[in-house]
């Protein structure tokens, strides 16, 4: 943690351990830290048809559930035990309603892309717009001068060159800033990670340490709903059934589905056919013609490819590097990183073409490429195929 003098902290205190040991550590280091709560959507209220959805977890985000996983609410248990925290540290607490924003920014984000055929990653976009941005501008606002949260990842500064540099975790395991890389240099001066030197088991023992309430809280999982639904139930509040065909890569019609936006790449489970012996996978979709593709996993299978392209692309250090350039790369989070050559598109002046040593699998369009060069973060931009 970086050298301050003390300063007015907002910290987002989500009910977790890992937000409750970031607000500990700074008061023990003499900040005046404030605790919020963000609300960010509404339980047993539905807007324009669509149900209020967030992540509290950092053991499975939302990127990687599938339209057939399900998921359980928690939030009022969140708050509960934030404001219980808050009570523990003797410091403010307050609760930050942004339900509607994050209904509008969202939520209605993964709507359209899922209708889109692509994978959205909401996760990326709470952080960008509520955490990062409306959370931050209103702390900034109220005379803090810093927020904190409860990312596993670390800061580091160049003193000459480009300013702030966003390192992965010491605990290589809960490594966060897969969905951090939209960040910027602005955003990046006014956030403090103070858990990023820890290792997870560290957390806990700091959080018994500290007496605070939730030490041993079990960590949730997933995404909040209006009690227990599944993402596919979810989805069809806004999306329209239609029934089409499964077709294998060979042209075989195996089965049927109800709806090509219900389905991602890579999905194994509740496809609807499973082909007895070897499992089959989606490996693609053709919306126009609603006809979801599957095959089995091979290393030769179209589930794998060496190239994709990206758009929307966000350095760290406001700088692209010079092309092309070799670093590292994930598509997706936990992803061990992968080497891979980084050039632009000569069709367009803001995109990427990245061609990895080796294939990947299941890379889904509308998720983020981000990349590394060791441990620092470099950027990200959006898979467009």
């Amino acid at each position: 943690m970086r050298s301050l003098g003390k300063k007015v902290v907002a910290v987002a205190i989500s009910g977790g351990v890992d937000s409750a040991v970031a607000a500990a550590l700074l008061k023990a280091k003499g900040h005046d830290v404030r605790g919020v709560f963000l609300r960010e959507y509404d339980l047993g209220k539905m807007v324009s048809g669509l149900i209020f959805v967030t992540r509290k977890s950092d053991l499975t985000p939302f990127s990687e559930l599938t339209p057939f996983s399900v998921i359980e609410c928690t939030q009022e248990g969140d708050r509960q035990s934030a404001l219980a925290v808050a009570a523990a540290l003797d410091i403010p607490f307050e609760e930050w309603d942004f339900r509607k924003e994050y209904e509008r920014s969202v939520v209605r984000y993964m709507i359209r892309e899922y209708k889109a055929g692509r994978t959205p990653n909401p996760d990326m976009m709470c952080n960008s717009v509520i955490k990062f941005g409306l959370f931050l501008k209103r702390a900034l606002r109220e005379g803090a001068d810093f927020i904190a949260t409860g990312h596993y990842a670390r800061l580091g500064y160049r003193v000459q060159g480009s300013g702030y540099t966003l390192n992965a975790a010491r605990d290589s395991s809960k490594d966060q800033t897969y969905f951090l890389a939209t960040l910027t240099q602005e955003q990046l001066k006014h956030c403090l990670f103070p858990i990023g030197t820890l290792l997870k088991s560290e957390v806990r023992v700091k959080a018994k340490a500290f007496g605070l309430p939730n030490w041993n809280r079990k960590d949730s999982q997933g995404v909040c709903f209006i009690g227990k639904l599944s993402m596919k139930e979810f989805l069809k509040t806004a999306i329209k059934t239609k029934r089409g065909p499964l077709m294998t890569t060979n042209g075989e019609r195996v089965g049927t589905h109800d709806g090509a936006a219900f389905f991602t790449i890579g999905q194994r489970h509740g496809i609807g056919f499973s082909g007895g012996g070897e499992p089959y996978y989606v490996v693609g979709k053709d919306m126009k013609k609603n006809i979801v593709y599957v095959d089995r996993q091979k290393p030769s299978s179209v589930l794998y490819q060496k190239e994709l392209t990206c758009t929307h692309v966000n350095w760290i250090s406001g700088q692209p590097p010079k092309f092309p350039f070799v670093c590292t790369a994930r598509t997706r989070y936990r992803q061990p990183l992968q080497r891979c050559v980084v050039t632009k598109l000569r069709v367009t002046s803001y995109g990427l073409r990245v061609t990895f040593d080796s294939p990947q699998r299941a890379v889904t369009p509308g998720q983020f490429v981000v990349f590394y060069k060791g441990r620092e973060c470099l950027g990200s931009g959006i898979i467009e195929e």
